[in-house]
C-alpha cells in the first residue's frame, strides 16, 4: 500500500470513529439522485472508480447536490466528514452497478445453468454439479484476485483481506430446491427451462435467480471492486457459500468444526432492510405404512406434493385405478368443482382419463413455505378434498386415504395451526405457520410433512409435546396407525445493538426508500445460530418472494440494485472502526 492510501485509510478510520460517538451519519444521495447518476453513465464510459468520480464531479448534479466537495476530498486524499464518507460509499455502489452490472448478470446466468439440487442417494459433496460450481467459483475468485478455499466440497470460502483479526462472514448458498419442469410455464403458454435464465421483460426466470445464486454473485463482484480499487479495510470479509442450506443444513456446521467462526455474520438470503429475528424451523413428518386396499370402488395409488419440506408446489396430482375411468373422472370433476367453489374458489380441480387411469389435479399457487399466505396450497386442498369424498364416491381405503384423513382432521386448509388447536403468535415475529408440503412414497410407506415456522412465545419442546399429544389422541380415536417424527428449532432474536447494524439499516433503507426499522422473517438462514447474525436482503418484504416457486425470477433492476447495495455495504462496514 502506498503512502496516499495509508493516509486515506488513517483519515477515513479516524473520522468514522468520531462519527460513531455522535448521531449516525447518513448519505445525502437519494434514490432519485442515484437514478439520475445511473442514466449519465454506461459500462463503456467508466474505467475505474476515480475516473467515474472525476466525470461525476464535472456534472451539474455534483454542483447542485453538493457532491463536489466529497469527491474532491476523496480524490485529494483529504479529510472526509462522516456524511461525505457515506456519500463516497453510495457512489461506490452506483459505480459497481454501472461498471459490472452486465458482467454480474452474465455470471448469474452461468451459475443458474448448473443444476445444484439434491439427488437422492448421492451425497451433496459428491454430486458432480457441486464440484462443477466449485470450479466455476474458484475461477471467478482467482480472476478477481481473491482467495479461494474449497472445504471438502461442503463450503466454498472466498476471502477479502483487510487489517486486524476481525472477520465478517457473508453467507449465501449454491444449492437450490428441486423443480418440476412441466410446471414452469407462463400464463401465455411460454415454456421455461428452470436451469437457463430466460429474460421476459425485466424478469430473469430461472432456479436460483432469487434463492440464492444472486447472493453469491453480488457479493463476489462487491469484493472484486473493493480489491481492485485498493480501498482500505479495517477488517476481513469471508464469503461462505453453503451447499446444503436447502436440505440437511450440515455443511456450515461442518465448516465451523474445522474453521473459526466469523465475529459478525450477514446472510444475503433473506429480507431487506435488516432482519434481526427468524422463526424456528420445524417439521412434523407423518409416515403411514403401506397396506392393501380395503372396500369397494376406485383405488388411489399415488399423490404428489412438494419435493422439499420448505416448498409449497403449484400442483398436486392423485392417480386412481378403476374399471370405470370415464364415470369416475366425471364424478370427481363435478365434486371437485363444487369443492373449489365452497372453499374460496381460488384454485382449480380437474379430473381426466389418462390411458386407463384417472388423474386428479389440484392447481394452486406455489410459495415458499415460510410465506404460506402468499400461495394457495394444493397439497392441503387435495388431501382435504379426497377425505371429503368418503360416502360420496366409492374409494377403497388404504395408506393414502389414511393420510388424507389425518391431514383433513388435524391441519385442514388452515395454515396457522388452528385446526389442531396449537396456534399462537408474537407481536413482532408474527404467527406460527403450519404448511402441508412434502409428499413421498416408497415400497414401505406414504410420507407427509407439515412444515412449521415457530415464533417466540412457546418453547419448541412445549410445542412438540402439545402437537404429539393431540396427534396421539387422534390416532387412538381413529385407529389409524401412523408414525410421527418431530424436529423444531429455537427461533432467533438479535438485540440490534452496535454501529454495524445501524450502518446496515441505513444502507438498505436509504437505497430502497424503506422505513428505517428492523424486520423479522419466517425464513431460517445459515446465520440462525451464529454470533451477531442478521439477514441483509436480498428480498424486498413488500414484493412476493419467488424462491422455491415455479417460475422463480429476479428482476434485472432489483439484481443490479442488490449489487449496488452490497457493494456500498462492504465498503461502509469495512471501514467502520468498530462494529
Amino acid at each position: 500500500m502506498d503512502f496516499s492510501l495509508k493516509h486515506l485509510a488513517a483519515t477515513t478510520l479516524i473520522l468514522a470513529s468520531l462519527s460513531s460517538i455522535t448521531t449516525p451519519a447518513y448519505a445525502n444521495i437519494t434514490p432519485q439522485q442515484s437514478a439520475t447518476i445511473l442514466k449519465t453513465f454506461s459500462d463503456a464510459s467508466v474505467t475505474d472508480f476515480r475516473q467515474f468520480l472525476g466525470h461525476l464531479a464535472k456534472s451539474e448534479l455534483a454542483k447542485t447536490d453538493d457532491l463536489g466537495p466529497a469527491i474532491s476530498a476523496f480524490q485529494g486524499n483529504k479529510t472526509l466528514s462522516p456524511e461525505q464518507q457515506n456519500d463516497i460509499h453510495r457512489l461506490l455502489g452506483l459505480y459497481a452497478r454501472v461498471k459490472y452490472g452486465n458482467a454480474a448478470t452474465e455470471t448469474l446466468r452461468e451459475l443458474v445453468a448448473i443444476p445444484t439440487f439434491r439427488v437422492d442417494g448421492v451425497a451433496q459433496h459428491e454430486n458432480p454439479e457441486f464440484i462443477k460450481i466449485a470450479d466455476k467459483l474458484k475461477g471467478l475468485a482467482q480472476a478477481f484476485n481473491l482467495n479461494f478455499r474449497n472445504i471438502d466440497n461442503r463450503v466454498y470460502e472466498i476471502s477479502l483481506e483487510g487489517a486486524g483479526d476481525e472477520v465478517v462472514g457473508i453467507h449465501a448458498h449454491a444449492d437450490v430446491v428441486p423443480v418440476t419442469p412441466e410446471n414452469w410455464v407462463l400464463k401465455d403458454g411460454t415454456r421455461l427451462d428452470p436451469f437457463k435464465v430466460t429474460l421476459v421483460g425485466d424478469r430473469m426466470y430461472g432456479r436460483g435467480t432469487e434463492d440464492d445464486k444472486n447472493g453469491i454473485v453480488v457479493a463476489l463482484y462487491a469484493m472484486k471492486i473493493i480489491k481492485e480499487e485498493k480501498l482500505p479495510l479495517a477488517r476481513n470479509f469471508k464469503l461462505l457459500v453453503d451447499t446444503t442450506e436447502e436440505t440437511s443444513g450440515d455443511a456450515i456446521p461442518y465448516y465451523f468444526e474445522h474453521n473459526p467462526t466469523p465475529n459478525y455474520n450477514l446472510a444475503l438470503d433473506g429480507g431487506y432492510p435488516v432482519v434481526i429475528a427468524e422463526k424456528g424451523y420445524g417439521t412434523v413428518m407423518a409416515s403411514f405404512t403401506r397396506r392393501a386396499a380395503e372396500g369397494k370402488g376406485a383405488e388411489m395409488t399415488s399423490v404428489t406434493g412438494g419435493l422439499a419440506t420448505n416448498q409449497i408446489p403449484s400442483t398436486s396430482i392423485a392417480t386412481f385405478v378403476t374399471d370405470k375411468p370415464a364415470e369416475l373422472a366425471a364424478s370427481l370433476q363435478k365434486a371437485g368443482t363444487d369443492y373449489a367453489t365452497h372453499n374460496g374458489g381460488n384454485f382449480d380441480v380437474t379430473a381426466k382419463v389418462v390411458d386407463k387411469d384417472v388423474k386428479l389435479t389440484v392447481t394452486g399457487v406455489s410459495a415458499h413455505s415460510s410465506e404460506p399466505e402468499s400461495g394457495v396450497n394444493p397439497v392441503a386442498r387435495m388431501l382435504d378434498f379426497i377425505n371429503s369424498l368418503d360416502g360420496k364416491i366409492a374409494l377403497k381405503h388404504n395408506h393414502i386415504t389414511d393420510a388424507a384423513r389425518y391431514a383433513a382432521d388435524n391441519w385442514g386448509l388452515d395454515y396457522l395451526g388452528g385446526k389442531l388447536g396449537v396456534g399462537f403468535s408474537d407481536a413482532f415475529m408474527g404467527p406460527l405457520t403450519t404448511s402441508l408440503t412434502y409428499v413421498a412414497m416408497d415400497e414401505k410407506a406414504f410420507k407427509l410433512a407439515v412444515n412449521l415456522r415457530v415464533p417466540v412465545g412457546k418453547s419448541p419442546e412445549a410445542l412438540k409435546t402439545e402437537i404429539a399429544e393431540k396427534l396421539g389422541a387422534w390416532s387412538k380415536k381413529t385407529h389409524i396407525a401412523a408414525t410421527f417424527n418431530y424436529s423444531i428449532a429455537e427461533p432467533m432474536y438479535r438485540n440490534p445493538e452496535g454501529d454495524w447494524v445501524k450502518a446496515l439499516l441505513a444502507v438498505a433503507s436509504e437505497n430502497l426508500g424503506m422505513e428505517h426499522k428492523f424486520g423479522t422473517s419466517a425464513g431460517a438462514t445459515s446465520v440462525h445460530e451464529l454470533p451477531n447474525g442478521v439477514q441483509f436482503g436480498l428480498a424486498r418484504p413488500e414484493v412476493k418472494y419467488t424462491g422455491h416457486t415455479d417460475n422463480e425470477f429476479k428482476t434485472v433492476d432489483q439484481f443490479l440494485l442488490d449489487l449496488q447495495i452490497v457493494t456500498e455495504m462492504l465498503g461502509r462496514i469495512g471501514q467502520l472502526p468498530k462494529l
